[in-house]
């Protein structure tokens, strides 16, 4: 069983469709780059996939369920969609401590994965005090909070030096190769030829590409292979 599924899926705005007809899956123990101009509907995408939208047509499941349908949501998929919504009078660990009470898990849980992002010395710091790759940072703390089996993350790397780069890189690669699976939406098409094994690329709200990253760019760069493809396809979403 895919540990994501997107069938048929479509989300209308009166007569205007974000996405249509979008199908892909996610299977256990990959990494799929999810690629698209601004406004192609990745972002759209993702919100249904995790219950912030519901869809007009078609399905979003995870682990075979919709997120609605999920008992421990956070057990299951954990996302990472915008860092800046931390409360800034918040310390890190107080965050991920409000969010484990939430949950239901054990509070020794939130050491663990501070320690595994690489914030346990900043933790009791407030987040107005963090760097934008701080605050990634206890963004991917937060959704491995609840060991899930699933990541989706948005633009993870946004505000990370080279070596973080690496490390969230090497996070994610470890995460697979254990058996999870990661939905990857990114624009830094260098750090996605790095760690992802498939892609998925969306323009005008529809798949325009999807299959295994060497299979589909075939002895091209990433970048010259989504710039020739998405050329025809930018627009605004």
């Amino acid at each position: 069983m895919p540990a994501i599924e997107i069938v048929g899926l479509r989300k209308s705005y009166g007569t205007f469709d974000a996405v249509r007809d979008v199908s892909f899956a996610v299977e256990p123990g990959r990494v799929v780059g999810l690629l698209g101009p601004n406004g192609a509907g990745k972002t759209t995408t993702l919100n249904v996939l995790l219950g912030l939208a519901s869809a007009s047509a078609g399905t979003a499941t995870v682990q075979g369920s919709p997120y609605a349908d999920l008992e421990h949501p956070g057990r299951v998929v954990g996302a990472l969609l915008d860092a800046g919504g931390l409360h800034p009078g918040r310390s890190g660990r107080d965050h991920l401590r409000v969010l484990a009470t939430a949950a239901g898990i054990e509070g020794r849980r939130v050491d663990e994965v501070l320690a595994l992002v690489g914030m346990d010395r900043a933790a009791d710091r407030r987040v107005r005090t963090y760097s934008l790759g701080m605050r990634q940072r206890i963004g991917l703390a937060a959704a491995l909070l609840g060991d899930p089996q699933v990541l989706v993350l948005d633009e993870p790397a946004n505000g990370l030096d080279p070596a973080g780069m690496r490390w969230m890189r090497e996070v994610l690669r470890s995460f697979a190769d254990g058996g999870g699976a990661v939905l990857l939406a990114s624009h830094v098409l260098a750090e996605v030829t790095q760690v992802a094994d498939d892609l998925v690329v969306i323009g005008q709200g529809q798949v325009i590409a999807d299959g295994p990253l060497a299979d589909l760019v075939r002895g091209e760069s990433l970048e010259d292979f989504y710039l020739n493809l998405t050329a025809e396809t930018e627009g605004v979403r």
